[in-house]
């Protein structure tokens, strides 16, 4: 069935661009909502937005099937003061002026999706964390996650359904954790991170977008952990990363030494070091099937 018009705010990014290809068919109209020039490539409309105010971008989302939100700077920086409250600032500004657009259209969009973070959970070894019985953390991360969907949720919109899109590490071909990941394990450097105890959730590109158009499809509303079923230890991903680009060894790289790379190349060792143990419970609920729903096979369609 094609739907009438899909609205991907912040679209250009690797999320979005995967978006784009798995929707490309499935929508009569398709307008991204870009920092960049408006413009139309290849039947795909750019609007130019800034995320914060008004300037005409609003107009696009009246008649709109879905809205899909995945505006926000990326956390792979350093956590300065200025970094942490762009991170903060990028996200609820611009839920808040989407909440404002879609109570102003005369005919809203029917289902608007919002990016979160499964990163809302605190660091676990042993619990796995679903939407129901997940235990919300406490830290910079984890009370980002927390005032984006409060940002989200608090305003109501009658007319369009909400779901938070608790999304974990999406590994891609060409964008995404796995990139760089791939790049230091062929260079030798695919050993454990710190102690490699903590967990890595994780889902397939494919899936990813396969989950959207699901739970669009079914009207699922509330939060979702958008995840493959089963965590891995960092130890075992890497283990299987390695198998996968044919690295004989695989040097670990130590805590220490893991800040210290961290502080060279601007970045924060909590984005490996921190422990995601996160389980998709409501997509399996609801009848979901993953297409890779465990680590060797999304590696092996994504690096052989």
């Amino acid at each position: 069935m094609i739907r009438n018009k899909l609205i991907i705010a912040a679209g250009t990014g690797f999320l979005g661009q995967g978006l784009l290809s798995h929707f490309k068919d499935r929508f009569g109209e398709i307008v991204i909502l870009t920092r960049g020039k408006s413009k139309t490539i290849d039947g795909i409309k750019y609007v130019n937005w800034n995320a914060k105010t008004f300037s005409g971008w609003e107009k696009e989302l009246e008649n709109a099937a879905v809205l899909i939100n995945l505006a926000g700077k990326s956390v792979d920086c350093r956590y300065t003061k200025k970094n942490k409250k762009e991170i903060l600032l990028s996200r609820i500004e611009s839920t808040k002026i989407l909440n404002k657009a879609v109570l102003n259209c005369k005919n809203a969009p029917k289902h608007w999706l919002n990016s979160s973070t499964s990163t809302i959970y605190r660091f676990s070894l042993d619990k796995e964390m679903d939407e129901r019985n997940g235990e919300i953390g406490n830290d910079f991360s984890m009370n980002v996650a927390q005032s984006w969907e409060k940002a989200f949720f608090k305003t109501e919109t009658p007319s369009t359904l909400k779901t938070a899109l608790r999304t974990s590490i999406v590994l891609g071909k060409k964008g995404g954790a796995l990139v760089p990941l791939k790049t230091l394990a062929q260079f030798g450097f695919g050993g454990k991170q710190g102690n490699g105890n903590q967990m890595v959730s994780w889902i397939h590109e494919t899936d990813f977008a396969r989950a959207i158009d699901f739970i669009i499809d079914k009207e699922i509303t509330g939060v979702l952990n958008i995840v493959a079923p089963k965590p891995v230890t960092n130890k075992n991903f890497m283990s299987l990363l390695r198998k996968a680009v044919k690295a004989p060894f695989g040097i670990p790289i130590t805590e220490s030494l893991l800040k210290l790379g961290s502080l060279l190349i601007r970045t924060e060792p909590e984005l490996v070091l921190k422990s995601r143990n996160v389980i998709p419970k409501r997509l399996l609920e609801e009848g979901f099937q993953f297409e890779f729903d465990t680590l060797e096979k999304a590696l092996k369609n994504l690096i052989q």
